[in-house]
């Protein structure tokens, strides 16, 4: 059967490509030639010639004097860096196939993948190199936790929260604004089941009244249209979406889902039109 590749390979690889090769195509095979591990593509028992092209990519990457590059994993939809570890090629060429973040242990000088005891994977969509190509990120979706302590990602402890004594600096997740917000909005929520101390707050009372945060939503968004509309300034643009999606979260809060589960919804309509999207919701 004849296959023409051509296509298949300007599409996966790229500079600015977002995707991989169909792993169907793929398999790794180590030729024990120094631990040189390479991807050899199949399809329907037939090599496909794209196996050069990914030498040639892995061959780019500076590894080190052992044969190692950090790699780090990366949550596609939060931007959380979840964990980072050292790939060598053989690793690098197993993530490319098996979609699966793989790393090498240095401890036990071997392959291993994230996921391979706990279940809780990283699930990789693109592999990223950095300008000096010694170092790679796995961009990804964890299939739960990643660190082996139960945490969402490794990184947890707060240095400056360390250095003034906060006994809370080793358990705090590195946030995001967006993502410190959704945390502050839990705390609250959390809270609104036991009497208020202190000064009153107004996401508790949000929480409390369906009503009034949906006219606060439905006001916030008008006051959004306005600024274009009079032609305010672009700050006021700013300002109001901040209300905007203030309110918003506290109503997905409300309604149990993550922001991160908005932002899969986003990515996965990226190869949608936005038209297709609309009239297969009415259908």
């Amino acid at each position: 059967m004849a296959v023409s590749y051509n296509a298949l390979l300007a599409q996966c690889l790229q500079a600015k490509s977002s995707c991989f090769i169909p792993k169907a195509l793929c398999f790794v095979r180590d030729t024990k030639q120094g631990g040189r591990s390479t991807v050899v593509f199949a399809y329907n028992d037939k090599n496909i010639a794209l196996q050069a092209k990914v030498d040639n990519l892995l061959d780019r990457i500076k590894w080190d004097d052992k044969g190692l590059a950090v790699a780090i994993a990366q949550n596609v939809d939060t931007g959380a860096v979840l964990m980072q570890g050292f790939a060598n090629r053989q690793a690098l060429s197993t993530t490319i196939t098996s979609r699966k973040a793989t790393f090498f242990s240095r401890s036990r000088s071997t392959l291993w993948t994230k996921g391979e005891t706990s279940n809780n994977f990283i699930n990789v969509l693109d592999v990223y190199l950095d300008c000096d190509r010694d170092s790679v990120i796995y961009l990804g979706t964890p299939d739960g936790p990643t660190c082996h302590t139960g945490a969402e990602t490794c990184y947890y402890t707060s240095v400056f929260d360390q250095l003034n004594n906060d006994e809370a600096s080793g358990d705090k997740l590195a946030l995001t604004t967006v993502y410190s917000l959704e945390s502050i909005i839990s705390k609250r929520k959390g809270e609104s089941s036991v009497p208020q101390e202190g000064k009153p707050s107004w996401t508790r009372r949000l929480l409390t009244d369906d009503a009034l945060l949906c006219s606060k939503i439905r006001e916030e968004a008008d006051e959004l249209c306005r600024t274009l509309e009079d032609k305010e300034d672009v700050s006021r643009t700013a300002s109001e979406m901040a209300d905007v999606l203030y309110h918003s979260m506290v109503l997905l809060s409300k309604r149990d889902v993550k922001f991160e589960d908005v932002l899969e919804v986003l990515r996965k309509r990226f190869s949608q039109s936005g038209i297709e999207e609309k009239q297969n919701r009415i259908n």
